[in-house]
């Protein structure tokens, strides 16, 4: 089955990213399989500290998946899948992508910020060209029926 890869994260513009990819697994008979990252400098401190935050951030990573995991299962009939990873980002996207081979495409949410699309799309988008899979980006303010329309 060919999976759409989205990647969680607090950002606005993740809402989009989520919303198209359960609609287009929904549409063509494909899986979710949502990626969350816990950045090293969270747990920059003494051993014991830097465990309970990972465990928090943990917490926190899957209550977050659940809000959306709900509205896929509800609204789309698509059961996503959690990956939590540990890293700097881009790097460990593009690890999870070579690791599972289900994964087909790679959905991002531009920012419409004048600042750019965000950080995750400028770095991606310099190594596009050797993306092993093809990257959609989403536009943040997109609204809900024109995404409709679109997926």
């Amino acid at each position: 089955m060919r999976k759409f890869l989205v990647v969680l994260d607090d950002s606005r513009e993740c809402l989009n990213a989520m919303r198209f990819a359960a609609m287009r697994a929904a549409h063509t008979g494909g899986g979710v399989q949502i990626l969350s990252i816990i950045a090293p400098e969270e747990f920059n401190h003494w051993i014991g500290v830097g465990d309970i935050m990972r465990e928090e951030a943990r917490e926190r990573i899957i209550v977050h998946f659940e809000v959306f995991a709900k509205w896929m299962r509800d609204k789309q009939g698509i059961d996503p899948e959690l990956v939590i990873r540990e890293g700097e980002a881009v790097p460990e996207i593009l690890a999870q992508v070579r690791e599972d081979a289900e994964i087909g495409v790679l959905v991002l949410g531009a920012a419409s910020e004048t600042k750019g699309p965000g950080p995750l799309i400028t770095q991606l988008t310099k190594s596009a060209g050797s993306l092993p899979i093809p990257m959609t980006i989403v536009p943040g303010e997109l609204s809900k029926e024109r995404l409709e329309a679109v997926t």
